[in-house]
């Protein structure tokens, strides 16, 4: 059955309605990984980019019936089975090495094991005959039976796993609840919340779309949330409504591509809940019993404190997260309910162009599509914005030290000119005049001329006049660094791309957001690495501060908004940092994948980032340095929970399988999931 065939199913496309995953055949569990040497990797590990086994497809009603448990952040919820205290196998061995240190201890005690323990207490015994102090040779002899005791029950403690079995008795681990919800009353494949408001009509029809198999899960949720966002909520919302089902019955409430599902899926997606699933929690003792085995998920109440993923190539970042994650948001934009932004290579994007409305070639000079060079027209905002992007984070500040140099240089331009021209300039204007003081002086008698200067022109007089004071020193001075960024992407190759800013002409392309991100769009940009990776770091960067910049000052934060950076090696600046903190409270977030954290970010960015974000994902084959940092702050978040079991340097070295990784998820109210070793794709 083809993907359009499928469609058409109750269950959409094929794994459109996804159940939970049937358990997959579970591996030897791994050894608990000491501090030195960590345990060997498994002998053939799975294929790093191999897709995961599609569950076999239900219908959407019954799909609409599948429990779903409250979880801890994280866990995949559709099906989920919470698993309550600590397992009859973990009873056992607890109970059975209890008793077996019992009977040691007796057995020894009364020599059926041999006299060869008491011969220390003897030679005390005799050496206090001697002449020492006999009530020091007591002491000492019960300091040596406290000694033994202590051998015996930590060899008996760890054989039996007694910590972990205490772990589960005083219920840490963040267990879920032990047991189901009451089930609902009321059936939700018949749509019950429109029938107790009056639009029994429209339950009727929506129902008999949804048991014909003319409905899709895309279709419930695009329906369900203009239910909930609009109709119900205006006078004569319901009547509305009734006639839009009436006419379109199952396509109603079209997405503006027209599109009611992606192209194909590779991931399990429970619009219901609106997350994806990434993998499984491993059935090891360094996860807490209540979660191995469970479903790991992400969704947009983990998504909004936004993540970060570090691995080397081949650890399955792109494959296993970024497409996923992708996936997830343009179905979620495809509902109405959020806009996603995909920033990846052009030469290897993870999710194919009919999963978007719109892909950005910067290259391709028959692409109608182009990016606002500033994001803003505010000309002191948009040079301090300019600056960051075309210098990144320069190990030396340029301009004599001072980090905020490029940013006044820049704006010491963009105003006057902005008075004189109306609007901010383009490539070719920046680079006349950063390249020499010709055009400056040009630009200034512009300004003195005009008629109506007041006190604004004035400072921007002054500044004109400051830059034709400072003459340049050289290949480093500031002027001189902005021309050279300014040059890389004034180039043919970038023909009419920065639109905004330059003379108008018919090859001028229209600007995309992330200037404005108010509607459920799918946009994504094609970065030329290959031929230009300088600027495609530029690009990265611009997208992410617009991005960061347009998501916070929006004034309806009812849409989820979402940037994917896959591969942000040198875009994260203190600037975009600071932006991504304040994503949290604004409805939106970034998902930012890295081959090395200490190699592509600067080491004073590294600890903030990683405090920056809420979920934490460090891949197999970590570097020494990235494990260090992943491990410092873990230890400091979960330092006062004394049960929890933390992660070594040593460990996410070393003992992390290949496609593995280790995973901590948080919310915005501040509920937390400790690190999971987690089997990605499954």
């Amino acid at each position: 059955m083809d993907s359009g065939e499928a469609g058409r199913r109750g269950d959409g496309a094929e794994g459109a309605a996804w159940p939970p995953l049937p358990p997959a055949p579970s591996a030897p569990p791994l050894p608990p990984a000491p501090s030195a040497p960590p345990p060997p990797v498994p002998a053939a590990p799975p294929h790093p980019y191999a897709p995961p086994r599609p569950p076999t497809p239900i219908t959407l009603a019954a799909w609409l019936r599948l429990p779903r448990p409250a979880a801890a952040p994280g866990i995949w919820r559709c099906g989920h089975r919470p698993r309550g205290g600590p397992g009859m196998r973990l009873t056992a061995l607890a109970l059975s090495t209890a008793a077996a240190c019992v009977l040691l201890c007796v057995l020894l005690w009364t020599g059926r094991l041999g006299s060869l323990w008491a011969r220390p207490v003897w030679w005390i015994l005799d050496f206090a005959e001697e002449g020492v102090w006999l009530w020091g040779a007591v002491v000492l002899v019960y300091v040596y039976y406290a000694l033994l005791l202590a051998i015996v029950v930590t060899v008996c403690a760890h054989v039996g796993r007694w910590r972990e079995y205490v772990r589960h008795l005083r219920g840490a681990g963040q267990r879920p609840a032990p047991q189901f919800p009451a089930p609902p009353r009321e059936d939700p494949a018949d749509w019950p919340e429109l029938r107790a408001a009056g639009a029994a009509e429209a339950a009727r029809l929506l129902t008999a779309e949804l048991e014909s198999g003319a409905m899709s899960d895309v279709d419930h949720a695009r329906i369900t949330h203009a239910w909930r966002v609009g109709a119900r909520h205006r006078p004569d919302g319901i009547d509305a409504f009734v006639q839009e089902i009436t006419a379109r019955g199952a396509a109603a409430y079209p997405h503006r591509s027209g599109a009611r599902d992606l192209p194909a899926r590779t991931a399990p997606h429970d619009l219901l809940l609106r997350q994806v699933r990434i993998g499984t929690a491993a059935d090891h003792p360094a996860n807490p019993y209540a979660f191995r085995t469970a479903g790991i998920a992400l969704d947009p109440a983990v998504l909004a404190t936004s993540a970060l993923a570090v691995g080397p190539s081949g650890s399955g970042k792109t494959g296993w997260l970024v497409r996923p994650v992708v996936e997830s948001l343009c179905l979620q934009a495809l509902t109405g309910r959020a806009a996603v932004v995909l920033v990846s290579s052009a030469a290897d994007p993870p999710v194919p162009d009919g999963a978007f409305d719109v892909v950005v070639r910067p290259e391709d000079s028959g692409s109608p599509y182009g990016l606002d060079l500033y994001g803003t027209d505010d000309p002191d905002e948009a040079a301090s914005a300019l600056a960051d992007a075309l210098l990144g984070n320069p190990a030396t500040p340029p301009g004599g030290g001072d980090e905020h140099r490029p940013a006044t240089v820049l704006a010491q331009l963009t105003s006057p000119f902005q008075r004189v021209h109306g609007r901010l300039p383009g490539l070719s204007d920046l680079r006349r005049l950063l390249g020499g003081n010709d055009a400056v002086r040009r630009l200034r008698t512009g300004l003195s001329d005009r008629a109506d200067g007041g006190a604004y022109d004035e400072a921007c007089l002054r500044g004109l006049d400051a830059l034709l004071d400072r003459h340049p020193s050289g290949p480093g001075d500031v002027r001189a660094l902005l021309a050279d960024g300014v040059a890389l992407l004034d180039r043919p190759a970038f023909a009419g791309f920065f639109t905004p800013g330059a003379v108008p002409s018919p090859a001028a392309r229209r600007p995309v957001p992330p200037r404005e991100l108010t509607d459920p769009v799918r946009i994504r940009f094609d970065l030329p690495e290959r031929r230009h990776p300088q600027a495609s770091r530029i690009l990265a960067r611009l997208v992410l501060g617009q991005f960061t910049r347009a998501a916070t000052a929006r004034s309806d934060r009812d849409l989820f908004t979402f940037l994917v950076l896959d591969d942000a090696a040198q875009a994260v600046t203190a600037r975009s940092l600071h932006g991504l903190r304040r994503l949290r409270s604004a409805h939106a977030g970034a998902l930012l994948t890295l081959r090395g954290l200490t190699d592509e970010v600067p080491a004073p960015l590294c600890r903030p980032l990683l405090d920056a974000v809420g979920c934490r994902i460090a891949c197999a084959r970590l570097s020494p340095l990235d494990a260090r940092q992943f491990a410092a702050a873990w230890h400091a978040e979960y330092a006062p929970a004394p049960a929890a079991r933390r992660w070594t340097e040593d460990e996410l070295t070393g003992a992390v399988p290949p496609g593995h990784a280790v995973l901590s998820c948080a919310t915005p109210d501040g509920a937390r999931t400790r690190p999971l070793l987690t089997v990605l794709g499954r």
